[in-house]
């Protein structure tokens, strides 16, 4: 009998949000399958439904915010892996370009100011200064 952090035998597959929520890429699997149909997720550049099968050298394409991370299918686990397993079951494809979005937006919302509410204060400032430094 097998352990559940090893690989299904090679021919195997798994549901999308099955596997989307096993190599950690969502919280839950409902958030995976919701994810799945309002659009934001595709396999091998076609829009996916929750319960399509991922099988091993698949593409899949995951719109996280402002992210849009690319991943290839390397095998498929029996269930939900550990944070340092999750490299032998999916390749991150994603693009520096595509991390540096999420940092911008990151610091961007940082630096939002609520509307009326006035200039920032000299502390606001030094943070900022601090921030961009």
């Amino acid at each position: 009998m097998s352990s559940p952090d090893q690989p299904a035998p090679a021919n195997s597959a798994a549901r999308l949000d099955k596997w989307l929520w096993a190599v950690r890429i969502f919280k839950s699997r409902s958030l995976a399958a919701d994810a799945c149909r309002s659009g934001s997720v595709q396999v091998n550049a076609l829009p996916a439904k929750p319960s399509r099968e991922v099988h091993a050298g698949e593409i899949v394409t995951v719109r996280q915010g402002l992210v849009l991370r690319t991943l290839a299918v390397l095998a498929v686990p029996r269930s939900r892996v550990g944070a340092k397993l999750v490299p032998t079951y999916c390749e991150e494809r994603t693009t520096p370009e595509e991390w540096a979005k999420a940092q911008v937006s990151r610091v961007e919302q940082f630096l939002a100011r609520e509307k009326g509410s006035g200039r920032p204060t000299k502390r606001d400032r030094r943070l900022i200064d601090q921030l961009l430094s």
